[in-house]
């Protein structure tokens, strides 16, 4: 077995979201998960098919973000896995609805930050071991940041 780490391709200014799922109707519901959760979102996911075909699915509204999506499960190639990049909208606004997903097994991230997948390369094929999501943290937080990450919530509208 070997063992790689797969950088994501995360636009500027963009989201992702990485999990994996069971069945082939994951994009046509997270696509209406998408549009009915915030109208107006660019988003465009794709989905590592495991069984038949194998092929990569892929849906949206921004045909950027398709195909980002698209090159990430192209990188990442392993069995139902999926990933949603998008852009005006935050994961915070999307991922309980689509953790609810009938399909959907587990939420590997969310995150705007540098993302690497690990993932376990086998003869049968490959599978997700783990994401590292951003940097190692550089200290604790002080009473400043505090104040500083309340006014910053307040500011984006998340806190009153």
């Amino acid at each position: 077995m070997e063992i790689v780490s797969v950088k994501l391709e995360i636009p500027e200014g963009a989201n992702i979201i990485v999990g994996q799922t069971h069945f082939i109707k994951t994009v046509e519901d997270v696509y209406e998960i998408m549009v009915t959760s915030v109208p107006g979102a660019k988003f465009g996911i794709a989905f590592c098919e495991a069984s038949g075909p194998c092929l990569i699915r892929s849906d949206g509204n921004d045909e950027a973000l398709i195909q980002t999506a698209i090159r990430n499960c192209q990188a990442l190639a392993a069995g139902h896995t999926f990933n949603l990049v998008m852009r005006e909208a935050y994961p915070i606004n999307v991922l309980n609805s689509i953790k609810q997903c009938p399909e959907v097994c587990t939420v590997f991230c969310a995150t705007a930050n540098p993302a690497e997948v690990i993932v376990a390369q086998s003869e049968t094929g490959r599978g997700v071991i783990g994401v590292i999501d951003g940097f190692s943290p550089k200290g604790i937080e002080s009473a400043q940041d505090k104040e500083k990450r309340k006014e910053f919530l307040r500011m984006i509208g998340y806190k009153r």
